[in-house]
């Protein structure tokens, strides 16, 4: 199993940026393969925080470019700097 993090800093919008990414994004990543599940969190003071599981890397590499599309394409004004991605195997899980 795979997990890609990724935080935003400088977010504008947050209500609005879950909605776009509850209405649109969310859709997209379930058509990944491998896919398993899908978190995007509030943490406050202009930081969001997504969470992706998948299956194998290659629905993990995938997910990252299927979300820089998206944050450009439908996002860009509300996300003004780009992610901190972090990414790698799970090694423990409960």
């Amino acid at each position: 199993m795979y997990a890609v993090i990724r935080r935003y800093e400088g977010v504008t919008d947050p209500a609005e940026v879950g909605r776009r990414v509850d209405e649109g994004f969310v859709p997209l990543l379930r058509q990944v393969p491998g896919f398993v599940a899908y978190h995007f969190v509030d943490a406050g003071d202009g930081v969001m925080v997504s969470t992706g599981l998948f299956q194998d890397r290659a629905g993990a590499e995938e997910s990252t470019g299927r979300a820089a599309d998206f944050v450009r394409d439908r996002l860009a004004e509300l996300l003004p700097n780009p992610p901190q991605v972090t990414a790698g195997e799970v090694v423990a899980q409960s």
